[in-house]
């Protein structure tokens, strides 16, 4: 069992009124973790410690701003031990996942490091005579930052480190999930030496959620908000961002499809198909959430696919290596047992796998789903998938497009002019050509569209979203007005 603090300014503390909340292990139901259940006034005051670290850290040079950016990134390495048995305890996240995500997110601080100096505006030619007019980029203010349970280094590393390099100061709302993994990133920014307010870390009680939101999103230090997890609760946060007149970055919910072309190399496709598909069993928001086949070649490639699935190794990630670990919770294995249940029930027929009875879930494949399947339409959000035949090109785009969500997507073809037109008329804010649906890279401008939310995170986009751009003149003449 590990025990965590509250990061507010320079002190680490208990919540105000002593209270703590438990993280149990999904697969036994030990305490994983006992951390603090913030109150209100505990969350005012970490915002309030943010406000007071602004103004001497956005006038902090740039690459002092990269040092201490560096340092952290080093550290968070060398943390690299310590969040793999925490991902494994929190969350049931195998080692090989686990380890990804501290790479990831390491990377992530370097690549904001490196942005410090690439923060610049633009002169534009004015009709004024003599008038120096300018788009400059400024740091914004107090950010604050919400991650999710399943990438828990990348998605809160993401949710500080541009932020940082912008000059703004943070507010890290950790998640009740992983409380431990997600402090582990904050002793990374701690020991590195960031001056007291920069970053400060809050962890609540489920029930408390929505109070402690709220009551930071409304301070008005706070000037942006980021926010990554499911739709159903994104939509909670953008209208709270709206109350409050807060500009936000939302990465919601998916349902990559997986587009396999007539033409596709099956041995590629397959691989790319199962990676997307089982990373982390399925608990990624880029996962492949629907396997579309062109009917002329679904045969064979279900056939090599079913056989790639079922070797996937599953264990309890604390006794040794796995592909997949553990789900997040025995609400995971329920819904998927149910999407599992209804398919068959319709006409789909199983693959590999199937239902489960633990938190230990098999890579699971549907074949022939169609609209009429709860699969079709949900995002599974576990190792369970669904392979829907089309007849062409056009049904294949169609079929891609036939949900409300818009993050990730893939398409396989050996004629890489044909994938590039169909990738172009995907609705998503991602796609890859020839490759999985899951893949991030620090500097890659990340986000998705219609309800998988808007704005972007990484690089330069990234500075675009956490910063102001503002409009300066400087009359260099003597102007004439009207009067």
């Amino acid at each position: 069992m590990n025990t965590i603090s509250l990061l507010i300014g320079a002190e680490r503390r208990a919540a105000g009124n002593g209270a703590t909340f438990v993280r149990n292990n999904p697969l036994d139901g030990t305490v994983a973790t006992t951390a603090p259940a913030a109150t209100v006034a505990d969350a005012v005051a970490a915002v309030e410690a943010a406000q007071a670290a602004f103004p001497a850290w956005s006038r902090l040079g740039p690459n002092q701003r990269r040092s201490y950016l560096v340092k952290a990134a080093d550290a968070l390495d060398a943390r690299t031990a310590d969040f793999i048995a925490a991902m494994a305890a929190e969350t049931g996240a195998s080692a090989m996942w686990a380890g990804f995500n501290v790479h990831l997110a390491a990377d992530m601080l370097r690549e904001a490091a490196a942005l410090t100096t690439q923060i610049n505006g633009e002169v534009i030619p004015s009709d004024v005579p003599g008038s120096l007019a300018m788009a400059v980029r400024q740091p914004a203010g107090v950010v604050l930052g919400m991650a999710p349970w399943n990438a828990p280094v990348i998605l809160a590393t993401r949710a500080i480190a541009v932020p940082l390099a912008c000059g703004n100061t943070v507010v890290l709302k950790g998640s009740e999930l992983c409380p431990q993994t997600h402090g582990l990133i904050i002793d990374a920014l701690f020991e590195a030496g960031l001056p007291a307010g920069v970053v400060n870390f809050v962890t609540n009680a489920p029930e408390d959620a929505g109070a402690v939101v709220e009551a930071m999103v409304a301070h008005p230090a706070v000037r942006r908000v980021n926010f990554t997890g499911s739709t159903r609760v994104g939509k909670i946060i953008a209208g709270l961002c709206a109350k409050y007149i807060k500009p936000s970055v939302l990465e919601l919910g998916g349902k990559a499809p997986f587009v396999v072309l007539d033409d596709a190399d099956l041995d590629a496709a397959v691989n790319a198909c199962a990676f997307g598909a089982f990373a982390n069993s399925g608990q990624i928001c880029m996962s492949t959430e629907r396997i579309v086949v062109d009917a002329k070649v679904a045969d064979a490639f279900t056939q090599k696919l079913a056989v790639k699935a079922a070797s996937l190794p599953l264990a309890d990630p604390r006794t040794g290596p796995a592909v997949l670990g553990s789900v997040v919770d025995m609400a995971t294995v329920q819904r998927c047992n149910h999407l599992i249940d209804d398919a068959l029930a319709k006409g789909a027929k199983l693959l590999c796998g199937g239902k489960a009875d633990s938190t230990l879930m098999p890579a699971t494949l549907l074949d022939h789903v169609t609209a009429e399947m709860s699969i079709y339409h949900e995002e599974s959000f576990g190792p369970v998938k669904g392979i829907v035949r089309v007849e062409g090109e056009e049904a294949a785009i169609t079929c891609a497009n036939d949900n409300p969500y818009g993050l990730s997507s893939a398409v396989f073809s050996r004629d890489t002019a044909r994938a590039w037109n169909v990738a172009q008329r995907i609705e998503s804010g991602i796609c890859h050509i020839n490759g999985p649906t899951v893949h991030d890279e620090a500097q890659m401008p990340f986000g998705g569209v219609k309800e998988s939310g808007f704005g972007r995170f990484g690089g330069r986009a990234g500075i675009e979203s956490f910063t102001e751009l503002r409009w300066i003149t400087m009359q260099t003449t003597p102007r004439q007005l009207p009067f």
